[in-house]
């Protein structure tokens, strides 16, 4: 039992103790620290930050393909290295929008999606299978039989059926997954050309996906297409893959007023007021990584050159329009366990957005950044900060060794080339050179690929309907969003 007294002694206790509030300095440490400074300007801007419920008039969708959260984050901090300035404060164009959300990336069969299961998701807000594109998770990889019954609808067609236009811009070729999500419908991403396709699935009446671009009614046809892929619409005695002996480049200029280019001269002398539907395929296959630029990418335009381009043309429309520009070599780049390529690539990727924001109105035009999927790069130990972001690790400063004696890098890949192969022995990077353009990165589990892998991605944006990206969601909500932000009816 406690008693009175004792209650009433350590009252007075308490009464008597000097005030701590009184005794210390009225101005807290913290008040006077850069971090503490910077907190309190991004907290003030934060709270000038309006939800923008209007109705999106434009909707421009950036996708870095296979740009996880760690690529970002490696390449935000290559990015400011390379400037010389401080990388690890740094900030992409992107990270710079103020709407954010995470997108859970799994697909309809796997815990890890490829692109074309990711972009199906994003384009028309359906999960599929791995290796089918606007099909719903109904039908099987490579079952031509199963495209007539699951078609559905893509958010470039949409907006196309709505009187929009619509336009699509990749560093790949125009056929690869992503960038055919947003017209294409078949049971397999690699159907691109005839060529690429079993005498079945022909015999089926399944079209390549370079047809399906070219041969869409005009009501849904994308009035841009820029990127890679020259091969898949060409005869093979004009240097193609096609096995039908078509050439579809010169299909497509049999529409009103439509251009066909393949150099970054002829598409900077497009008159973007005058001319019709543009197709620009500017490399046989994938366009050259941004590091081989100077070597291979002669005559051929950026990505921030297409998607000006691309947004200069769509715009002439005056009820809006759609546009998807893809940072796809990203994923290429971490495919190869090859960290530079990738990075470069997603700082070009950037580039691009910070082009585009430059030229539109975010009061009227919805722009969502975001990654189908991410890759194993891992950016790992305790290097000193600034330290390069392709150098290796350290313990706070000092070198690090792991259990072999061997040093290894701040970034290293899950999966992929780069991982020790038999009984090799682990190559000491310590005596490499880790900024050579093809420098691979070491990986855990040696793959002749490296594999996506499946946490969630970053979802940013900002314009009408931007503070719908929030919290953590299905990939296939952000079609919702682009949806409700153009105001177009829910499907029955």
């Amino acid at each position: 039992m406690i008693r009175v007294s004792s209650l009433l002694a350590g009252a007075c206790a308490l009464a008597l103790a000097p005030s701590f509030a009184a005794a210390a300095d009225t101005t807290p440490a913290q008040a006077a620290d850069g971090y503490y400074k910077a907190g309190e300007a991004a907290l003030a801007k934060a709270l000038t930050i309006n939800p923008n419920a209007g109705k999106a008039k434009n909707v421009v969708l950036f996708l870095g393909d296979g740009m996880g959260i760690s690529t970002a984050v490696a390449s935000r901090i290559y990015e400011g290295q390379q400037r010389g300035v401080d990388g690890e404060s740094n900030a992409l164009a992107f990270e710079k929008l103020p709407w954010v959300a995470l997108s859970k990336t799994y697909s309809h069969d796997t815990q890890v999606t490829d692109s074309a299961a990711g972009i199906t998701a994003i384009t028309t807000g359906v999960k599929t299978r791995n290796k089918v594109i606007g099909l719903t998770g109904v039908a099987k990889p490579e079952a031509c039989a199963d495209e007539a019954a699951n078609r559905v609808e893509t958010i470039a067609e949409i907006a196309k059926a709505h009187g929009l236009s619509a336009g699509a811009v990749t560093t790949t070729r125009i056929t690869h997954a992503t960038p055919a999500g947003t017209y294409a419908h078949t049971a397999y991403r690699d159907w691109e050309g005839d060529g690429d396709m079993p005498a079945e699935a022909l015999s089926g009446g399944c079209k390549d996906i370079a047809r399906q671009l070219v041969e869409a009614p005009a009501k849904i046809r994308l009035d841009v297409a820029l990127g890679g892929g020259r091969s898949r619409f060409l005869p093979e005695d004009k240097g193609g893959k096609r096995a039908d002996g078509r050439d579809l480049t010169a299909e497509w200029t049999k529409a009103k007023g439509a251009a066909y280019v393949t150099t970054a001269d002829q598409l900077k002398t497009i008159d973007a007021t005058k001319t019709g539907p543009v197709l620009g395929l500017f490399a046989g296959e994938h366009l050259p990584y941004e590091v081989e630029r100077p070597m291979l990418g002669q005559g051929v335009p950026t990505l921030a050159d297409m998607a000006t381009k691309a947004v200069d043309i769509l715009s002439q429309n005056p009820k809006g329009y759609f546009l998807l520009v893809e940072g796809g070599k990203i994923d290429m780049g971490s495919h190869l366990n090859n960290a530079k390529r990738t990075l470069t690539e997603t700082v070009e990727f950037s580039k691009a957005i910070e082009a585009v924001l430059a030229k539109v109105d975010l009061k009227d035009t919805l722009v969502i950044v975001t990654a189908d999927h991410s890759h194993g790069l891992v950016i790992s130990g305790y290097a000193a900060r600034s330290a390069p972001i392709l150098g290796l690790a350290g313990n706070e400063g000092e070198p690090v060794v792991a259990g072999d004696g061997k040093a290894y890098t701040v970034l290293s890949f899950a999966t992929g080339p780069g991982g020790v192969e038999g009984n090799d022995l682990r190559a000491d990077p310590a005596h490499e050179d880790l900024d050579e353009v093809d420098y691979h990165q070491q990986a855990g589990a040696n793959l002749p690929s490296a594999a996506h892998s499946g946490e969630d991605v970053g979802i940013y944006a900002d314009g009408p309907g931007a503070y719908l990206v929030r919290g953590v969601v299905e990939e296939s909500y952000i079609f919702q969003v682009m949806r409700h932000a153009y105001g177009f009816d829910a499907a029955k």
